[in-house]
């Protein structure tokens, strides 16, 4: 699809004019930024047209959903938008309740405001859509209509906006991998996990896949793990004391062994290891004891234990004459459990879930992961049961479909300006490489690339969920815990500039796209609340520094105060920049961030 410029927002009501010259009005732009398309006459060999206003700029996918799919290669459609025509080829995408997803190859830059597109093609649809590009390249599959609206009232509630603006503002969090594989430390029988023979990831918490262990054999793990008694405290504080707001562990990661005691299963650390206790309980009270919010990851779609194949072998026999992919990667193919999916999701996963809400009356946030081959129905129904038994609990994207109440960037990921959409984002990154303990992993981030990942996460209003992995004692590795605490000096002195802030109109001045230790000094980030504008930078302050993203258009400044000794700086405006004199204070070696306050527009 021939791309067409980018422009600024305006409002939005979805207006489409069909080719029997039906004039419908349909849902405006979903939280995900999908355009829904609807159809006047589905037969095949079709010209049908679409004039709408579109609310949010971006790049596009065209999707064309059929109610079969008997097409052995991918139609070629002849498209026009705005008036300019070309052949767009399309190929088969997912499945979804109202049929077969053909998504076209290319992405188109829309902008805000008016549109036409027609599509002619031999294939019969139900439905057509325009789908963000981001959202798709992260398998954020678009739901069909029957769950996306009871998803979005329930989203749109009073309990759940409430609690969605507090996990906003919270900003900044721990995210912990914990379990058996803690105790291998990224090793098997003597081989690294790099070295293994199988393909999988080559982080340690994917130890059980990535040698296809036997899940007999996974289990000696267990055995051998029996944590510090000390580690729910430790870790509280080591989270407070790094200016976090909350922490989130890995209550049941891929390989099914829950850190918490299960009624369910006897795969978890009560009935499965030595240890005495509740490690969810203990964590979550020492966090709360520190104000800490709390929140747990779980694992829904993939259980290597108990979680059979996750569906494989029966979804591969469904969609392979539809000609969908089907990817193996996260599925137990090498041992089995021998009950069925259904079987795993009804008498474990769904439970469990249950269990956590139950064992934690303040639980704010339930972080899914592997949602791989469930269905929209399946995805529904944990967000629903979550609902229910507690509207106060925030779910991520991964939960399935687009039934999260946020959006991850991707590990490790900050997205770029023009992937922001009107959910909520939040970034999960790593100290070193792997998530879960590798004890040969010494491949530590610098608390300034730590800082320099944050502060770019805050000027795009997202949230920051940074990783430990301990040991299988509970230990987290001393560099760990030094640059935590490093970060944590920036963070509580610049507090101001990161915690209840918004993105300003600009996020970033001169900031490189090149990997280093340290940052340019031309570099800023900005963050805003109210008529104040915070500037951030990561290097320290010398002589008179320039920051031209606050030139005298941008607003009239009337103060400048440095944040870490609350202290006003001397300053000038001109044209071209504003000019604040640190001749007299020094800032720290990470940096500083200043409050640079605007004359209220009138």
């Amino acid at each position: 699809m021939k791309p067409i410029p980018l422009a600024k927002n305006i409002a939005s009501v979805l207006i489409l004019v069909l080719a029997a010259s039906t004039t419908l009005l349909a849902a405006p732009q979903r939280l995900n930024s999908c355009v829904v398309l609807d159809v006047a006459n589905g037969k095949a060999d079709q010209t049908h047209n679409w004039n709408f206003e579109l609310t949010t700029p971006g790049k596009y996918v065209l999707q064309l959903i059929s109610p079969i799919a008997n097409a052995d290669s991918a139609p070629t459609v002849q498209v026009t938008i705005n008036g300019e025509s070309f052949e767009a080829s399309f190929k088969k995408s997912y499945q979804i309740e109202d049929g077969i997803v053909w998504q076209s190859s290319n992405a188109t830059d829309l902008k805000a405001g008016n549109h036409h597109i027609s599509a002619k093609t031999t294939l019969p649809l139900s439905k057509a859509r325009l789908a963000s590009e981001a959202y798709e390249k992260s398998r954020i599959l678009t739901s069909s209509d029957r769950f996306y609206g009871p998803w979005l009232k329930m989203h749109r509630s009073p309990a759940k906006q409430a609690a969605l603006a507090r996990y906003k503002q919270n900003r900044f969090g721990m995210f912990i991998h914990w379990g058996a594989y803690s105790v291998a430390g990224g090793s098997w029988k003597g081989t690294k996990i790099e070295q293994s023979d199988f393909k999988g990831p080559r982080v340690a918490e994917w130890l059980m896949f990535t040698f296809n262990i036997s899940r007999e054999e996974y289990r000696e793990l267990a055995k051998q793990f029996n944590p510090d008694k000390s580690f729910a405290q430790v870790i509280a504080k080591l989270a407070k004391d790094t200016g976090m707001k909350y922490v989130v562990i890995t209550a049941k990661h891929h390989d099914g062994f829950a850190l918490f005691d299960s009624a369910c299963s006897d795969w978890d650390v009560t009935d499965a290891s030595p240890y005495n206790g509740d490690l969810i309980q203990e964590l979550y009270d020492a966090c709360r004891s520190q104000g800490l919010d709390f929140g747990v990851y779980y694992s829904h779609g993939h259980d290597w234990t108990d979680g059979t194949d996750a569906n494989y072998a029966n979804v591969k026999q469904a969609r392979d004459p539809l000609g969908l992919p089907t990817r193996p990667n996260g599925k137990n193919l090498w041992d089995p459990s021998p009950n069925s999916y259904a079987d795993y999701l009804e008498n474990k996963a769904y439970p469990q879930v249950a269990e956590l809400i139950k064992l934690m009356p303040e639980l704010s946030l339930i972080w899914f992961d592997g949602e791989g081959l469930i269905t929209e129905a399946q995805a529904f129904r944990f967000y629903k049961q979550i609902f229910d038994l507690n509207p106060n609990i925030v779910v991520n994207r991964r939960i399935g479909y687009d039934f999260g109440d946020y959006v991850d960037a991707g590990d490790n990921k900050t997205p770029e300006s023009a992937d922001l959409a009107a959910k909520h984002f939040e970034t999960c990154g790593t100290g070193n490489h792997s998530w879960g303990y590798k004890a040969h992993d010494n491949n530590w981030k610098s608390t300034n690339q730590l800082l320099r990942h944050f502060v770019d996460i805050v000027s795009k209003g997202g949230n920051y969920l940074l990783n430990i992995g301990p040991d299988g004692a509970g230990k987290v590795q001393q560099q760990c815990v030094n640059n935590f605490q490093d970060m944590g000096v920036w963070v509580k002195a610049n507090s101001e500039a990161i915690f209840g802030t918004d993105r300003w109109t600009t996020f970033s001045e001169g900031v490189t796209k090149v990997k280093r230790d340290g940052s340019l000094p031309t570099e800023f980030w900005f963050s805003a609340k109210g008529n104040t504008v915070y500037v951030m930078s990561l290097v320290p302050g010398k002589g008179r520094v320039k920051i031209l993203s606050l030139k005298k258009s941008a607003g009239q400044v009337t103060k400048v105060r440095l944040l870490s000794k609350n202290l006003d700086l001397p300053w000038t405006q001109n044209g071209e920049a504003l000019e604040v004199d640190f001749d007299r204070v020094a800032t720290e070696a990470n940096g500083f961030a200043i409050a640079v306050t605007l004359e209220p527009s009138n």
